[in-house]
């Protein structure tokens, strides 16, 4: 997976590290990198997913009934 920021002429490479940035935010490399760091069991990543679906639901259910 390539991702490639091109700098404009007269563009600051702060701003082109800003694009940079945000583009793999975007694509969720950042996400992806941080979540394989360490090994994770099955079952660990089962129990994460279900506690994720869980608040999910709860914060949708909260929303509906008003």
């Amino acid at each position: 997976m390539s991702v490639e920021v091109r700098i404009r002429k007269g563009e600051p490479v702060e701003r082109a590290l800003r694009r940079l940035k945000k583009r793999l935010d975007r694509e969720g490399v950042i996400r992806d990198v941080r979540a394989k760091r360490y090994f994770e069991k099955p079952c660990e990543t089962k129990r994460r997913m279900m506690k994720a679906a869980r608040f999910t639901n709860m914060i949708r259910l909260r929303h509906e009934n008003r």
